[in-house]
């Protein structure tokens, strides 16, 4: 039975240069260090809430695939630097997330709005957290 993939395959494309030159740009990470080992998505607490696994990500971003921004990786990715650490070169893998956050930020794209938010929600959660969050998460 021939093995039937569901898209073509990815492969690098001059025109994709300019996204992945913006990614390594905004994370000082070399991207290209990245052989595919696994490590840091078997690391990540975070995989059962991710779309794309994090050594996915990174994939995307060396074949300069911009449609890594749509992905909800980006967001649910905490920072806890288990992927760094797990890292056999050494790439730091949430300051590539954060330049991805970046990115799509600059595209005025909001994650979260305190509009949304009840008044009561607002009073019950921790300032730290709101502020964490408009950071992180809004244009």
């Amino acid at each position: 039975m021939p093995l039937e993939m569901s898209r073509p395959p990815l492969r690098f494309k001059p025109e994709n240069a300019s996204f992945k030159a913006k990614v390594v740009e905004l994370s000082g990470e070399n991207v290209d260090l990245c052989f595919q080992c696994g490590g840091c998505s078997s690391g990540c607490p975070m995989t059962g809430e991710m779309d794309l696994l994090p050594s996915k990500v990174i994939r995307f971003v060396q074949l300069g695939e911009e449609e890594v921004l749509g992905s909800r990786t980006i967001w649910v990715c905490s920072t806890c630097f288990n992927c760094e650490v797990r890292c056999p070169r050494g790439i730091d893998i949430a300051n590539l997330m954060e330049a991805l956050r970046q990115l799509m930020l600059r595209k005025k794209y909001d994650r979260v709005s305190l509009d949304s938010l009840d008044p009561e929600e607002l009073r019950e959660l921790p300032q730290i957290a709101i502020i964490s969050n408009l950071r992180k998460l809004t244009a």
